[in-house]
Formats: C-alpha cells, structure tokens, sequence
C-alpha cells in the first residue's frame, strides 16, 4: 500500500529555506538597485544619495564619530528595554484580558480604543510626566509595542480549541497546568507574531521621541543631516536604524524557532525523521 506523501517542500528543485532566502536577496536586490538608479540619475542630491556615497557617509563621518555611534548605542538600550517591558506587561495583561469570556468583553474593547489613539498626540504628556532624557523615550516606545502584544495574546487564547481546556480541567489540571501544558503551547504562532511587530512598533516610538525631544541622539543628528540637506549620513544613520530592528527580529525568530521547533517541518513528507 502506497504511503500517504504530505506536500513537497522544495521550491524550484532546491529546499525551501534556501529558495526563500535567495528570493528575499533577489528583492533586496532589486530595491538597493532602484534606489541607486535613481540617485544617480534621477534624483536631487540635496535629498538623495547613490549607496557608494552613503556607504562613504556610513565610515566618515557616522561612525567615525564617537557621538553617532554613543547615540546608536544609547537608541539600542532604549529599545530593548522598551521591547522587554512590552512582551512583559503585554502578556501579562493579554492573559488577565484572555483569560475569560467576561474579561474580553470587558476590557478588550477598552485596550483596542488605546491602541487606536495616535500616540504622538500624547508625546507631550510623556514629556511632562517622564522629562527630556532617556525615561521618555523608553516609555513612548513601550506605549508603541504593549498594544500589539496584549491584542495578539488575547487572539492566541481565544483560538485554543475549547475541547482541549475542557480535557484538561477533566483530568484534575490545575489553572497553572491549563496556562503552561495547554494555553502557552497553542499561543505561540500568534504570541510571536504579536512580538514582531511589538518590535516595528517599539523602534517607530524610540525614534519618534528621538526626533521630538533629543539634544544629542539618533534623533538630533537625523534632523541635523536632514535640515543640511546632507542625505548621503542620514541614509547611512537610517540604515544603522534598520540592522539594529533586523537584529532584534531575528533574535525573536530565534527563540520563536526553539519554542516551536516542528514549525520548520509542517510539509515534511509523512514518516522521515527530522535531522
């Protein structure tokens, strides 16, 4: 009897992790030489650079520059510690919210109705409440990236199969046995899909409250290159921006990977062994 064969995994003859990644390059790619197409030919050079300039600005004068790279630093602390404080309470209160049907009726609606309010309109409240220097950053960015992970907790929890729960309370497992044996393994997709773009969202609020209130950060020399008209370093310093979100992202991917470790192996064809 012939056996049951799941999807193949392969794209265009190779494995699909390697297709996947040459694609990303190939679009990667593509964008880099668009832009420097239209630098070189195209644009104005008080607003745009060509990449061989910016990669010149990226060694002299941005990192060459013991300000720059302290600022670079500085915005990097205030990011993670923005990023932990946001998975932190975000999940914690995602599971309060999540945690009942009368609770997500009730306060769900309340977080969703935050999340909706802009919040650069409330930078001045930051400012007031926190001041000008590190504090006010770190909370703008953690208001950016709570809201992303309470909602994407709360969704994770309501899409638990009830029969599961149920199974569970049946056979005598306490609250704390549900939320580790039966909530947390069924939430993780959702749960990290919640901490990517807490990321994206808590490097926007860091930056935002660079721009608005810094005297020597990222944020001072952005606008200081952008109010020159000397894009080729602030191309540069917006790329530094960039690597570090990319290193964050794939931090998160990484403990994502070792959390849901058959995820890589959905279209494994039925009855090989994972190496």
């Amino acid at each position: 009897m012939n056996a049951i064969v799941a999807p193949r995994s392969d794209y265009f003859g190779m494995p699909r992790a390697r297709a996947v990644t040459l694609a990303r390059g190939a679009i990667l790619l593509a964008m880099a030489t668009a832009f420097d197409l239209y630098a070189r030919f195209f644009g104005d050079p008080g607003f745009v650079q060509p990449l061989s300039a910016i990669a010149r600005a990226a060694i002299n004068p941005v990192f060459s520059d013991a300000r720059i790279v302290g600022a670079l630093g500085l915005a990097a602390f205030e990011i993670a510690v923005a990023y932990a404080l946001s998975i932190v309470v975000g999940a914690i209160i995602g599971l309060a919210v999540g945690s009942t049907k009368f609770a997500r009726l009730s306060f769900l609606p309340i977080v969703l109705l935050l999340y909706a309010i802009p919040q650069v309109s409330l930078m001045p409240l930051f400012i007031l409440v926190f001041g000008l220097g590190a504090a006010s950053k770190i909370a703008f960015g953690f208001s950016h990236g709570v809201f992303p992970v309470i909602v994407n907790v709360v969704a994770g929890m309501r899409d638990i199969n009830p029969l599961y729960l149920r199974g569970a309370r049946c056979m005598g497992a306490t609250r704390a046995d549900v939320l580790r044996h039966v909530v947390f393994p069924n939430m993780v997709p959702t749960f990290f899909v919640g901490l990517r773009l807490a990321m994206t969202m808590t490097l926007l609020g860091v930056i935002l409250a660079e721009l608005y209130v810094s005297t020597e950060g990222v944020g001072y020399f952005t606008k200081l290159y952008a109010e020159s008209y000397n894009p080729a370093p602030l191309f540069a310093l917006i790329g530094a921006l960039a690597l570090i979100a990319f290193l964050f992202n794939m931090l998160v991917r990484m403990v994502e990977r070792r959390l849901t470790p058959g995820a890589d192996s959905a279209c494994r064809p039925i009855g090989t062994k994972q190496t």
